[in-house]
């Protein structure tokens, strides 16, 4: 006798619950947990690697983070204007930028900053802080652009037509009444490319560092190689997880109440009813 599509259903979702109960108790009773533990979750280890791990490694993270978020996002919003402008040598530059630079792996353009600009322009030492929010500004501002230019071509037409019929300039419009409706779009995937740049930070390391500019994956590192432990790589590990489950929620946070929406900003509601009038 067939099976209902019903009892289909059932059959599949029991089987998958089978196949997880099977891992779940093969890794219960195959992994050895008192080399994990010995390994992983070393009490002594962890705590000597507080208060350094949060006071100079994790703010270190944050500030490179938010250099290279911030030099990004600036980039991104040039780029985007670019790539949406009438003049075909703008987009044609913005859309090589892009394509090049999202092509790349982090690390190299990472490398190539900090070791690149040295060689090719002679005498020039760029401070270690400016070579880590250029090159992370890089990395962002490539996969940003596009964000941002979805963002601005989502915004409804309508809006710069009524702010050109209030005499407002191109660039005015662009700039008190789509962009910051555009902004209001892609919040979410701006978040979403904030955490990804806090794991690009990790990169870093490959530029060399004084033990006050360690970022967590240096700082776990070096703690690795003394201690022949892998518990501070756990602990590294947690401490990424404090900045980027947060960020997350929030991302998860403005989508909701973004998604689906009609956006507009107090600049544009206003113009919009003056030119309704």
């Amino acid at each position: 006798m067939a099976m209902t599509k019903r009892q289909r259903v059932r059959v599949i979702r029991g089987a998958q619950y089978a196949v997880l109960l099977g891992v779940v108790l093969f890794v219960a009773f195959a992994a050895d947990w008192g080399q994990i533990r010995r390994a992983f979750f070393d009490v002594e280890v962890a705590s000597g690697m507080f208060p350094e791990v949060i006071t100079v490694a994790l703010v270190n993270t944050l500030i490179y983070t938010a250099l290279g978020f911030g030099f990004g996002l600036v980039l991104g919003v040039v780029l985007a204007l670019m790539r949406l402008s009438t003049v075909g040598a703008y987009r044609w530059l913005a859309g090589a930028y892009i394509e090049f630079f999202r092509g790349l792996p982090a690390l190299l353009i990472i490398l190539a900053i900090g070791s690149g600009i040295p060689l090719a322009f002679p005498g020039t030492q760029l401070d270690r802080y400016i070579s880590i929010m250029i090159a992370l500004g890089i990395v962002g501002s490539a996969y940003m652009a596009e964000t941002i230019r979805a963002g601005i071509q989502a915004v409804p037409k309508g809006q710069v037509e009524a702010a050109r019929s209030l005499g407002m300039s191109p660039a005015k419009a662009m700039i008190w009444i789509v962009i910051p409706q555009a902004f209001k779009i892609i919040l979410p995937p701006l978040t979403n490319e904030l955490i990804l740049l806090t794991k690009d930070s990790s990169l870093v390391l490959f530029l060399g560092s004084s033990q006050l500019q360690y970022e967590l994956t240096q700082f776990g590192r070096t703690e690795l190689n003394q201690s022949r432990s892998l518990t501070p790589v756990l602990v590294a590990g947690v401490c990424y997880l404090i900045i980027t489950i947060p960020l997350s929620y929030l991302s998860r946070y403005l989508e909701k109440r973004t998604g689906g929406k009609k956006i507009s900003s107090p600049q544009a509601t206003d113009v919009t009813v003056e030119a309704t009038k």
